[in-house]
């Protein structure tokens, strides 16, 4: 019902809110007792042995009832934001708590995930309430990214940590509490490294078959899953703290530079690519610091042969190209030496497949990109710019398009020929890339306004030439002809 009504539903918060609060705090029953008694687990109760001689029960009634309840308050804090602020200071007090409700996971997971919400509905409060509130959740939370056992709660406790750092932006992580952060990642971090090299050893054993392999991989694609929540912690500090974040980053570099070397798994060069795409993103003025351990694998992963990886490794190129622009360019070598890399990326026979795409697209905005930042528009040949066109348009990548199609809208707008054609005979085939993209909704007028009213700033003037309209529209799928009649 909440998520029907949105924040109308506030109004009944007065009713359902006190029975659910009861029920969040429900207490359960719990007994230590030797093993040889005769207690049924169908009578309600669950055993977990301790020893030989005792076994720990938990009475299971009430639990499902709690559990309700807390994913209940998630959906209210969620949805209805500062709607919700008059109870945040209840809930947070049973929320934190529940971090250590080792009777059941999905609490634990529901107290987790519900904490950057309670943090959000309370922020027109002022920072000092935030602050507070912060300081309240920050060392249960910090210990339970270190101690949570179960990987699929510890993801949602690291996918918490990101969306606090995020809401709460800048001012509120003191120093003691960002070093603590620091520190529990990088024990993951270790730990993972670890858990790779006895791995490697699991192979070599001489009881290695493929059972073992089974459970290797299982593994693996936890330990991933993980990795990739380490890095949304990272990429949200560097989003909010920018260069200041880098002397806390040192703390990291190590072992980000460790996963990228060849022997290691795939999708640790993935998050460790990411990791440096998001230090070239936000702290662009200390990217050369790091250089040395990113650029050259940034550019040999541009072939790898996971699409994740590739797409990683071009998103990189590419934010390089945009932070650091001009024919004078510390990365104008670079970028130009990748080029080739990115071409036979897209030119693959396989690169539109789905699994793919992802990387095709970012492989052309990374040379869209380089186009405008590096090379310049005016420096580009016939041949090279026919090529680009004939890349687009793009399918899936919302967030890219806006780089794409504002490249090409930079070259009509200023009258390559090139682009255009002699005498405008590319003007259906650019038209029909563009609606396309608006069809497709790589482009959105929600998502990219400016973009939008460029489109429409090139389209309305040739509307206005009917005969030259009448002969674009002749030459477009008859999908595109509906969409722009409403133009």
């Amino acid at each position: 019902m909440c998520k029907i009504i949105g924040p109308q539903f506030t109004a009944y918060l007065p009713v359902v809110m006190p029975p659910l609060l009861r029920a969040a705090q429900i207490k359960p029953e719990v007994a230590l007792v030797d093993s040889d008694d005769q207690v049924e687990e169908d009578e309600g109760w669950e055993f977990v042995p301790l020893s030989d001689q005792q076994k720990f029960g938990v009475k299971t009634a009430g639990l499902e009832d709690k559990n309700t309840a807390c994913q209940m308050l998630v959906c209210y804090a969620r949805e209805l934001k500062e709607g919700f602020a008059e109870y945040t200071e209840q809930v947070v007090k049973i929320m934190v708590p529940l971090l250590k409700f080792y009777f059941h996971d999905l609490i634990r997971s529901a107290a987790a995930e519900s904490l950057p919400f309670l943090l959000e509905s309370v922020k027109h409060k002022g920072d000092d309430y935030v602050r507070d509130m912060w300081n309240y959740i920050c060392p249960e939370l910090f210990k339970s990214l270190q101690t949570e056992m179960e990987p699929d709660i510890l993801a949602v406790v690291m996918e918490s940590v990101a969306s606090c750092v995020e809401v709460l932006g800048v001012g509120f992580i003191d120093s003691l509490q960002m070093e603590e952060l620091v520190e529990a990642m990088k024990n993951h971090l270790k730990k993972n490294y670890d858990k790779e090299e006895e791995r490697k050893n699991a192979r070599k054993d001489e009881d290695y078959d493929e059972e073992v392999e089974e459970g290797i991989e299982e593994e693996l694609d936890q330990d991933d899953y993980l990795l990739g929540k380490i890095a949304d912690i990272i990429h949200n500090l560097f989003g909010v703290y920018g260069e200041d974040f880098v002397q806390v980053f040192d703390k990291l570099t190590e072992y980000f530079v460790a996963m990228l070397a060849p022997e290691r798994p795939g999708l640790e060069h993935q998050w460790a690519i990411c990791v440096f795409d998001d230090l070239i993103d936000f702290a662009p003025n200390s990217a050369p610091k790091y250089q040395q351990h990113f650029l050259q694998p940034m550019m040999h992963y541009l072939s790898d042969v996971n699409p994740g990886v590739r797409q990683a490794a071009a998103y990189g190129v590419g934010a390089l190209a945009t932070k650091f622009p001009g024919s004078n360019s510390t990365y104008l070598e670079f970028c130009k030496n990748c080029i080739p890399n990115l071409v036979n990326v897209i030119n693959d026979p396989d690169s539109r497949e789905i699994e793919n795409m992802s990387a095709t697209e970012n492989c052309i905005s990374a040379i869209s990109k380089i186009f405008k930042h590096i090379i310049g528009q005016d420096n580009l040949d016939e041949a090279t710019v026919v090529t680009w066109l004939s890349w687009l348009p793009i399918q899936e990548d919302d967030e890219e398009s806006v780089h794409i199609y504002g490249f090409l809208l930079d070259l009509v707008e200023n009258n390559n020929v090139f682009a255009l054609g002699k005498n405008n005979t590319n003007l259906p085939e650019i038209i029909q890339i563009l609606t396309e993209g608006i069809i497709n909704k790589t482009i959105k007028s929600d998502d990219h306004p400016e973009l939008m009213a460029r489109i429409q700033a090139f389209i309305l003037p040739l509307q206005k030439n009917e005969a030259l309209w009448t002969a674009i529209l002749a030459k477009l799928p008859e999908t595109h002809k509906v969409l722009l009649s409403g133009q």
